[in-house]
């Protein structure tokens, strides 16, 4: 087995976890001797050891049985080690320590905190370094923690059901829009995001609980909730969920706060009003849009005064299937 097998299997076998390590990136790790596979780690719970930590507390248990010491070991890992110190320790500092003679890595990390500094670590120590095998692959796996830290802002996605006339809802009622398919398809885009963000009219009118409600294991998104009126805490909104609550209206300070902090994806659930703000603003990567058979007429409000206002705000098409009785469509900024 060599190198890019071992990388590809590292990088396949990371996004198990996809959901549990958010919003951290996903990280494979393979200890070798040779061509034996001697451990394997990943990183699999969000605050807890990285990938590399768990494939060298792996490989300790081998330690006289399946190799004499780790100067004859090799370690694969899909990102660079972290240079830094968090919530855990320095896993380039931990590699150092326990001798290891080489070093593969997919990715070199886009977070400034280590961005090379891993390797550095590593190669002052007298290990070989290695790096870029698939590089491309884990970007793409961790396409947000990558855009985060290459944009200086989360991804920002913006969601919306809309009637076949173009309506958001009924002023006077509540009515479900879009088919229950649809529905549950919204809850795998929740478990994908790191934040979920809302504004008061929303909250008020709807009293949504905006989790995920899927049937696997996720870490709860934050909560955003922009607001100038009084909200109840004791909304389902709040239920179970840390929420940052910004009475201010600069959309962009606010999310600007989210530079320096973990959050690498945000998905706005929100009424017309602030839906077209942050349009307005320039800050959306992706919209995404599911259409329903239905129309509610004079009846309903409007999402946009423009027919075709979404490529007005400079997005394209990248795709369109249909979900059930509804249309799907997924828009992302052109160029």
């Amino acid at each position: 087995m060599n190198y890019e097998e071992l990388m590809l299997r590292a990088i396949t076998k990371a996004n198990k976890f996809k959901y549990t390590a958010k919003p951290n990136p996903v990280v494979g790790a393979i200890i070798i001797q040779g061509s034996e596979i001697i451990s394997e780690g990943y990183h699999e719970v969000y605050g807890k050891n990285h990938a590399e930590i768990n494939a060298i507390e792996e490989a300790q248990k081998h330690l006289g049985k399946k190799f004499e010491n780790f100067s004859d070991l090799s370690l694969i890992c899909t990102l660079e080690p972290c240079s830094h110190v968090g919530k855990t320790g320095s896993c380039a500092e931990f590699i150092v320590k326990k001798g290891f003679k080489k070093v593969i890595i997919g990715a070199i990390d886009p977070n400034p905190k280590v961005a090379g500094r891993g390797i550095k670590i590593l190669e002052s120590n007298n290990i070989e370094v290695e790096y870029g095998l698939f590089g491309d692959l884990v970007e793409k796996q961790n396409k947000n923690f990558f855009y985060k830290h290459k944009n200086n802002k989360p991804y920002i996605t913006v969601k919306i059901a809309s009637s076949l006339d173009g309506m958001s809802h009924i002023d006077t009622e509540r009515v479900f829009i879009t088919s229950e398919s649809s529905r549950n398809d919204i809850q795998k885009i929740r478990a994908d995001h790191d934040a979920i963000l809302t504004g008061g009219n929303t909250l008020r009118n709807d009293d949504p609980d905006m989790n995920a409600r899927v049937d696997f294991s996720v870490n709860p998104a934050k909560k955003i909730l922009l607001t100038s009126k009084p909200y109840s805490n004791k909304s389902k909104f709040f239920k179970n969920a840390c929420v940052d609550v910004f009475e201010i209206n600069n959309l962009s300070k606010i999310i600007d706060s989210y530079k320096e902090n973990e959050i690498c994806s945000i998905l706005v659930e929100a009424g017309p009003k602030l839906v077209n703000s942050f349009l307005k603003e320039g800050i959306v990567d992706e919209l995404i849009v599911y259409t329903s058979e239905k129309k509610l007429e004079k009846r309903g409000v409007n999402w946009f005064q423009e027919n075709n206002a979404i490529e007005n705000y400079g997005f394209k098409l990248e795709s369109s299937y249909k979900i059930d009785t509804d249309l799907k469509e997924i828009f992302k900024k052109d160029g």
